[in-house]
């Protein structure tokens, strides 16, 4: 079984920096892309931020600049360094993992969530 574990989360003032982690475990021999997405209140869910295995990064038009995506594809973990934040990046934040090929087969993952809460 793979899982998915975020952490990181917590109440930031405008201007401050969170980190954001994600480790997935379970028997996993590859992972395609690990990204980050969020759900802000009454909105949709949304991309952030992804990496795929060769490198290449996608970021929402709202983050670039301030949010930077890296990966440790040794330990399965991925990690979202947010910057100057803003009370509009207040959401509850998901890790995903996409095309993951573990022993139970392939599949598409998700963790519990993370509430990022941007205020003074």
């Amino acid at each position: 079984q793979v899982q998915l574990v975020e952490s990181g989360g917590g109440l930031v003032q405008p201007g401050g920096s969170l980190r954001l982690s994600c480790a997935a475990s379970g028997s996993i021999f590859s992972i395609n892309a690990m990204g980050w997405y969020r759900r802000a209140p009454g909105k949709q869910r949304e991309l952030v931020a992804a990496l795929n295995s060769g490198g290449s990064t996608n970021y929402a038009n709202s983050v670039k600049g301030r949010f930077t995506i890296s990966r440790d594809n040794a330990k399965n973990t991925v990690y979202l360094q947010m910057n100057s934040l803003k009370p509009e990046d207040t959401a509850v934040y998901y890790c995903n993992a996409e095309r993951v090929l573990a022993t139970i087969g392939w599949g598409d993952y998700w963790g519990q969530g993370t509430q990022v809460t941007v205020s003074s």
